[in-house]
């Protein structure tokens, strides 16, 4: 039933007023809650490494030329019996340098350009170990379940690594897996799943932690 002013217009009964401040304080949640999932999409994922498309990469692959390395295969497609991933990240005196994507893949790549860099999709073939990124993430797929090393990684990038040298950089090397110090040789550091491996030449750099996306 509606009610009227004294000036002859309609009044709402108190019931509709009450639905309709129902109505609009759910749309107000509703628009808030809508303004908060986009805030966290637009942190997960890409760019989460959006920064890293400007980081200068420390050198390019040049390892992978279809030849077994260090007794792994390449293959027409990735093997997925013995799936993980693991983490590398290095710093030059400080300043980082990006793992380039296409490690243990070979040429001619077949590549994507995203707003994060480079996504190689594949190529000739694809090594059990390889980047698709510059993330830093390291795929291992393999046909079989065996221990993968750091310096098998470095052997199908191309480049040199040992406890006085990071690829084209020389000097102490400080190794750390997840936030630890490792000694010896870092060749050996084994690239286990979800390990993050940190490499610093020169000035020590504190451990920067690394969050994996989902679904790795």
């Amino acid at each position: 039933m509606t009610t009227r002013h004294r000036d002859g217009n309609p009044r709402p009964r108190p019931g509709a007023r009450r639905g309709a401040l129902a109505l609009a304080a759910s749309l107000g949640v509703g628009a808030a809650l809508l303004l908060v999932l986009g805030l966290v999409l637009a942190g997960r994922g890409p760019q989460a490494t959006a920064d890293t498309a400007a980081v200068p990469v420390l050198a390019a692959p040049t390892g992978a030329t279809g030849r077994p390395v260090d007794g792994i295969g390449s293959e027409t497609a990735e093997q997925l019996a013995f799936h993980v991933h693991a983490h590398l990240q290095i710093y030059i005196d400080g300043q980082q340098r990006a793992v380039p994507a296409g490690i243990g893949v070979v040429p001619p790549l077949e590549v994507r350009q995203t707003a994060q860099g480079p996504f190689v999709l594949g190529g000739a073939g694809i090594y059990w170990l390889h980047t698709h990124d510059g993330s830093g993430v390291v795929h291992i797929e393999s046909p079989v379940e065996r221990r993968f090393t750091l310096g098998e990684l470095f052997d199908l990038w191309g480049q040199q690594l040992g406890p006085n040298q990071v690829g084209p950089a020389r000097g102490p090397v400080t190794a750390l897996v997840d936030g630890a110090v490792v000694g010896g040789d870092p060749r050996d550091i084994p690239m286990t799943a979800h390990a993050v491996v940190q490499l610093d030449v020169g000035a020590p750099v504190p451990f920067q932690p690394y969050t994996f996306p989902p679904g790795l």
